[in-house]
């Protein structure tokens, strides 16, 4: 009799718990199922710790980019603190200072110089054909994209992960429409990113030739930027992206001879530069210009024969 009654009390208590666990796990369920739906199961799975694991494979990629030619965790990495496949994009503020190939430093002892024979040991970019003798343009860039893409789908905010697929992609795979594909990706994610929509004006102008939309979207670049506040290289890169969006959008106005705006977006670019001096010289030219077109131009009210 009590064996009974102590099988009954034990499958009634599996019965609440496996009732417990399930109210306590549905929801959490519906959650991953809602989110891998919506692509977003990294978040659900790995919570923050996947911009960790994000910044991993990006690194990574820079290390494919340099042909396994990268600094250790115990190396001087001084020349490496801003990815050089994103530097050479052109669109990305460098922070990198020192020599990029002696980051190693001297062998300490001649079984590490010995040692060194085995991995790569010359600094080298894919783009340049890699570690090969031959230096001559090659695709193999594309080596670094499924580590981009990795980073993407971890930490779809990081915007500098699109910007430098479109470039690469555009650039030396000659895949436009893919890149084009990237950027407006990376626009769902971020809306209003003056980065990617300055890469996407750039796309625009020089690989669609599309002079005008490119500045339309340059334009919304600029309207959507703000300045702000926060540690030197944060202040610094947002700084140069509106640099380089207002010296953009000021040559375009003086290629179509509107010399007043054009004045007007290099002040604008100047505002924020660390280097006014070339945007000055270029500012001066159009004031010449600009006067010497007012000093030429009839009085009003008198018509020129």
């Amino acid at each position: 009799m009590k064996s009974s009654r102590t099988y009954l009390l034990l499958v009634v208590a599996f019965l609440v718990l496996s009732f417990g666990l399930a109210a306590d796990l549905q929801p959490q369920f519906r959650e991953l199922r809602w989110s891998r739906a919506d692509g977003d199961v990294f978040a659900v799975l790995l919570g923050d710790s996947r911009k960790l694991f994000a910044n991993e494979f990006y690194t990574k990629a820079d290390a494919y980019y340099h042909s396994g030619f990268y600094p250790t965790i115990f190396d001087n990495n001084t020349a490496f603190k801003t990815a050089h496949m994103a530097e050479d994009t052109g669109a990305v503020h460098s922070n990198n200072h020192g020599e990029e190939e002696s980051f190693m430093g001297p062998p300490i002892d001649w079984l590490e110089k010995f040692g060194r024979n085995f991995f790569p040991d010359r600094h080298t970019h894919l783009d340049e054909g890699g570690p090969a003798d031959d230096l001559s343009g090659s695709d193999n860039v594309r080596e670094i994209l499924p580590w981009l893409k990795l980073s993407t789908d971890l930490d779809p905010q990081n915007v500098q992960n699109y910007t430098v697929t479109a470039y690469w992609l555009r650039q030396r795979m000659h895949k436009t429409d893919e890149a084009y594909q990237v950027l407006l990706e990376g626009l769902h994610a971020n809306p209003g990113s003056c980065d990617i929509l300055f890469e996407l004006g750039r796309l625009y102008a020089e690989s669609y030739h599309d002079t005008n939309r490119a500045e339309n979207v340059w334009a919304a670049a600029a309207r959507n930027w703000k300045p702000i506040k926060g540690d030197d290289d944060t202040a610094a890169a947002n700084n140069f992206i509106y640099e380089k969006i207002a010296t953009q959008l000021g040559e375009a106005e003086r290629t179509a001879d509107h010399r007043q705006s054009a004045i007007d977006w290099f002040e604008k670019a100047q505002s924020v530069s660390r280097t006014p001096a070339a945007l000055q010289a270029q500012i001066d030219d159009l004031k010449r210009k600009l006067a010497g077109a007012a000093e030429s131009a009839p009085p009003p009210g008198l018509k020129s024969q």
